[in-house]
């Protein structure tokens, strides 16, 4: 038996848990250079905006309808989704963090009524943290995701489902007919695992529902579709097969790409941009303990501008592999040095790490043998530089190339909506007078 925790409408309830005034009003948190919806409140879903509307075409509803946008502030959406988390793992002994508001627990040997566990979860989620969340209870995990599905779309349209599901929804405690009326009341493209396409290839198939699809042979789904949609069959039939993970495989590439808040034209600014890209690729690839063999570095205009299109990537190979910050971005600098073209108005760029291996596999070579000591050296360099920005923030040590961190870069992004960091800041620290 599963669990699934998940935040509502998360990016908004964390700015709702510091300003109450914005309950009840219609708010969308933006993207990256305030450029589309990324979360949106029940009351701005009702004003019919999209998940990824671009802001200049919904920003009228500012004045018609009140509607509150906010720049993204992912800093302290990280960190309430730590304590959220931190609360979630109560639910049972195992625990896999499947995104920033998601969370899966395996409910195996837990004893007792699960619902009322679930509800004092919840329950204590919302008081401490401030975030209101949804709980699922299925036999698998797909069907622990229906759940929470049905728990979240129960308290938000009453009348879809029973409102005894609403919260918390335990798929198992139900009937064999009261489950059937569960997935008969389910679109099929809401399942987990089903994409638009294969949505609307069932759909075009008279398979429109949660109960049409768990009734369809698995060997038969494996063959006209794919393993992967046999998979999510057989997991609504209610045998197991996606399994627990308590710790994330690690990424096989690494990438760091943005989108300016300004255009850009001259190579020094590129330099930063890039520097700062690499170097943050960098610290996650020495976070999941990897090397790099290959740096991918590109530029490119707004394809949405009338202006003069250029668009170019290289791929830069180091000598050996590495997760030196050095030479990770003395790689990328030089494959942007030989893909810069003036004249342009660049208006993104990025850095990814390709051919990615566990930092445990070294390869020896006689002409470098010599520099292992001066490597060992550069390791611990870069974990104490790794250590610095952990605890006095991001930026505090910097390569030299990316600039002065306390300098307004013309590349920087756009958050003119940005609100306080209340967890993750000390200037921002909420302060509470008699």
């Amino acid at each position: 038996m599963y669990a699934l925790v998940d935040g509502n409408n998360f990016f908004v309830s964390c700015e709702r848990a510091f300003r109450p005034s914005l309950n009840g009003l219609p708010v969308v948190v933006l993207s990256n250079n305030d450029g589309c919806a990324i979360a949106r409140s029940n009351e701005a879903k009702a004003l019919g905006i999209a998940m990824g509307a671009p802001w200049f075409k919904i920003k009228h509803l500012a004045e018609s309808a009140g509607l509150v946008a906010l720049s993204a502030n992912f800093a302290l959406y990280g960190d309430l989704s730590d304590r959220m988390m931190s609360l979630a793992a109560g639910l049972g002994p195992v625990q896999e963090i499947y995104s920033i508001d998601e969370s899966f627990i395996d409910l195996s040997g837990v004893r007792g009524n699960l619902v009322e566990r679930c509800h004092k979860i919840r329950t204590r989620i919302l008081r401490w943290v401030g975030i209101p969340c949804g709980i699922g209870i299925g036999a698998t995990k797909t069907l622990a995701k229906l759940a929470n599905h049905v728990a979240k779309t129960a308290e938000r349209k009453p009348g879809s489902y029973p409102e005894e599901l609403a919260q918390v929804c335990h798929l198992g405690a139900l009937s064999p007919s009261e489950l059937q009326a569960v997935l008969a009341a389910t679109a099929v493209g809401e399942i987990w695992g089903v994409g638009r396409r294969i949505s609307a290839q069932l759909i075009e198939g008279g398979i429109t529902t949660a109960l049409d699809l768990a009734r369809l042979d698995p060997a038969m789904v494996r063959s006209r579709w794919s393993v992967v949609l046999e998979r999510t069959v057989r997991e609504l039939q209610g045998t197991t097969c996606i399994a627990l993970q308590d710790a994330p495989g690690p990424k096989q590439e690494i990438a760091c790409t943005r989108s300016f808040g300004h255009f850009i034209t001259e190579l020094s600014d590129l330099n930063e941009a890039v520097t700062e890209f690499a170097s943050r690729a960098a610290q996650k690839l020495r976070t999941q303990g990897s090397q790099t063999g290959q740096v991918l570095v590109f530029i490119r205009t707004s394809p949405f501008r009338p202006e003069a299109q250029y668009s170019h990537s290289i791929t830069v190979p180091l000598r050996r592999p590495s997760a030196d910050t050095a030479l990770v971005v003395a790689a990328a600098l030089t494959g942007l040095r030989a893909i810069y073209r003036p004249g342009f108005k660049y208006a993104k760029a990025g850095v990814m790490l390709l051919e990615l291996q566990s930092d445990c596999v070294q390869q020896g070579e006689l002409a470098l043998m010599v520099e292992d000591e001066r490597i060992v050296d550069r390791a611990r360099l870069m974990s104490t530089l790794d250590e610095l920005n952990d605890r006095y923030g991001r930026g505090t040590v910097l390569m030299a190339s990316a600039g002065l961190a306390g300098n307004r870069r013309t590349w920087s992004m756009k958050q003119e909506r940005r609100t306080p960091g209340y967890t993750t800041c000390w200037d921002d620290l909420a302060v509470a007078r008699a």
